[in-house]
């Protein structure tokens, strides 16, 4: 069989581009390590879906079900940013209410669900780099240790930071050298009469990075933000970060009732902005962070995955049923996000001037990267 599309990754940007196109009528493969996975999933970090997603679920008619899921509000933000002291920004008056932190694999699941019910297969598999030319629709998938082929006439490329297909078409751009640190604490200490009910999450700057902490449905997640060249090895035990916690001012405190011998070995990931140029093709187009991957700092990793998902499959529609400048358009998308992404990252990093003879704060103040988990100053009031 030939698909008209084969969508590569599973996460919010392909599972939403694949319902999208089925919607549509398309023939479409949506190929994914988890789909149709049984058993808990480990623990994925980026959990934060900020309230301006909410028309967006809406549109897709995904909103219903969403909002019985288990998910927790998030309510706002603190942060010490700028100052030691800790400032807050309340989603009280945001036209679209609170804010989540999710479940992100019962999320993701739950979007891949739905683009099967509208008539996308799903395919337990991994799709495989292969070399490539112009006009090649052809796609290795992995599936069970086995390596198959499969053929199209347009590929989605929705693998995450790794552009399994994009990288062989385009060139990324890195703008800096970050990562996060991070680990979920999920088991209180026996006796311990206060819950956990805080609901914002925290962000505090530190001289080399920052760290934020929120709570999720399974537990507590903190992370800690650094350039790779600068991370303390010690960070790679559950006692050095939890030492490493210890010596923030305010972290710390939203571990307060946590068992610390139940601290888990904390896990590695890359977070630098990401931008793959160009973005797309004929016969193929990135979404999610294979496109334009954000800067944790502003919250909007889930959202941009969304919306470019949604976007890139009506532009492959368009592409499909011949309509010209689909693809400009799309390009055009892009650079709109990335313009104001770029925007926001520089201003919210320049708002942090305690620590310029640090390096990671240095580079920050001669460069234009990411986002915004933080607050301007002027909206600093009463403080993911």
């Amino acid at each position: 069989m030939t698909y008209e599309v084969i969508v590569a990754g599973g996460g919010p940007a392909g599972a939403v581009a694949a319902l999208v196109l089925a919607r549509a009528g398309r023939r479409v493969l949506l190929v994914d390590t988890n789909a149709g996975g049984s058993g808990p999933a480990p623990f994925r970090i980026g959990e934060t879906l900020p309230p301006a997603a909410r028309p967006l679920l809406h549109d897709l008619g995904l909103w219903p079900e969403f909002a019985a899921a288990p998910h927790l509000r998030c309510v706002g933000t603190y942060a010490s940013w700028g100052s030691g002291a800790l400032h807050g920004h309340s989603h009280l008056h945001d036209p679209q209410g609170h804010g989540w932190h999710l479940d992100r694999t019962r999320f993701d699941a739950f979007l891949r669900r739905a683009a099967a019910a509208a008539g996308a297969e799903l395919r337990r598999a991994e799709a495989v780099p292969h070399p490539t030319h112009g006009g090649d629709r052809r796609v290795l998938i992995r599936a069970d240790g086995r390596l198959g082929e499969e053929r199209c006439d347009w590929l989605v490329d929705a693998t995450g930071r790794r552009a399994v297909i994009g990288r062989r078409q385009g060139r990324r751009h890195k703008q800096d050298r970050l990562v996060a640190v991070y680990a979920l604490f999920k088991r209180r200490l026996p006796g311990h009469r206060t819950e956990d009910t805080e609901l914002r999450t925290l962000v505090e700057a530190v001289p080399r990075g920052w760290w934020y902490t929120a709570r999720v449905p399974a537990g507590r997640v903190v992370a800690h933000l650094t350039d790779t060249d600068l991370t303390d090895s010690a960070l790679r035990t559950a006692e050095g970060f939890l030492d490493a916690i210890g010596n923030t001012r305010h972290v710390r405190t939203r571990l307060d009732g946590y068992d610390p011998a139940d601290a888990p070995a904390p896990r590695w990931t890359s977070a630098h902005g990401l931008r793959l140029y160009p973005a797309a093709g004929p016969g193929w187009i990135a979404a999610g962070d294979a496109a334009l991957a954000f800067d944790p700092l502003s919250s909007q990793g889930i959202l941009n995955a969304l919306h470019t998902g949604a976007r890139a499959g009506l532009t492959v529609d368009r592409c499909l049923s011949g309509q010209q400048g689909a693809l400009a358009d799309y390009s055009l998308f892009l650079e709109q996000i990335t313009g104001a992404y770029e925007r926001h990252h520089a201003e919210t990093y320049g708002q942090e001037q305690r620590w310029p003879g640090h390096t990671f704060w240095e580079r920050r103040q001669h460069a234009h990267p990411p986002g915004s988990k933080t607050p301007k100053r002027s909206a600093r009031r009463s403080r993911s």
